[in-house]
């Protein structure tokens, strides 16, 4: 899958959740997405390091502190 098709799902989804809001004003959608993104996001990258937290901090580009504290917000600890 491409960044494309990735930025294309993300587009289509939150088209649907204004459409199903039926005109309602959203609370928190910056935070909404993030949080939704990012869980599969590390569930995907720490299987794919083999649950070392270190490699997946450096892949993700963050300190494995911060990780960590991303992993236990998740309950993927």
């Amino acid at each position: 899958m491409s960044k494309h098709n990735i930025e294309e799902c993300v587009r289509e989804s939150l088209q649907s959740y204004f459409r199903d809001l039926g005109g309602e004003a959203p609370d928190g959608v910056y935070d909404m997405v993030v949080r939704l993104v990012e869980r599969p996001l590390l569930e995907v990258v720490m299987h794919h390091a083999e649950n070392n937290q270190s490699r997946a901090a450096e892949w993700l580009g963050l300190n494995r502190n911060t990780l960590r504290k991303k992993l236990l917000d998740h309950k993927l600890l």
